[in-house]
């Protein structure tokens, strides 16, 4: 990786795993919006750094390690939210139980074993989801980043006038 396309990327890592992790701005990935947004910032960076329009495989490549960073990024942050969280949710989906009488019991205990053991396999889980699902939308964002950002190419200076014909 060239070290100009280290910034990007990190980047277009922390903007894709934070934005994830974030429980009320997560939804936006109901789209792949923040997933898909970290592949367009990588590629808006690179481009902004260089003079010469980047190519569609550097801005699919950027994308990529955008999402490999931003899965880390993901799993790191999550963490923390999640320890936050959790009581929150705990108690949301006991009164969502509580009032809800038709939910069968085969339901209700896999809820309550889900929300039970959601810890490190939640984690775990959703930083592979991330992995694979955040590197394949964050390639084709850093591709579509790539068409969009694009500058054009210099313009080559126009040729000297031809000297006039000798005449005898």
């Amino acid at each position: 990786m060239s070290p100009a396309l280290l910034q990007p990327v990190l980047f277009g890592g922390l903007f894709m795993g934070v934005l994830s992790a974030l429980p009320i701005i997560s939804i936006g990935n109901c789209c792949c919006l923040w997933i898909m947004g970290g592949g367009m910032v990588t590629s808006y960076l690179t481009q902004h750094g260089q003079t010469e329009p980047i190519q569609l495989g550097e801005g699919a490549f950027g994308g990529f390690l955008a999402g490999v960073l931003g899965a880390v990024v993901y799993a790191v942050v999550s963490v923390p939210v999640s320890l936050v969280t959790a009581p929150i949710q705990r108690s949301l989906l006991e009164g969502w139980m509580n009032s809800a009488a038709d939910v069968p019991p085969e339901a209700r205990e896999m809820l309550e074993r889900f929300s039970e053991n959601s810890g490190v396999l939640g984690v775990l889980f959703g930083f592979i989801l991330m992995l694979v699902v955040g590197t394949v939308f964050t390639t084709l964002g850093g591709l579509l980043g790539a068409l969009i950002f694009r500058s054009s190419p210099p313009v080559a200076p126009p040729a000297p006038p031809l000297p006039p014909p000798a005449t005898l």
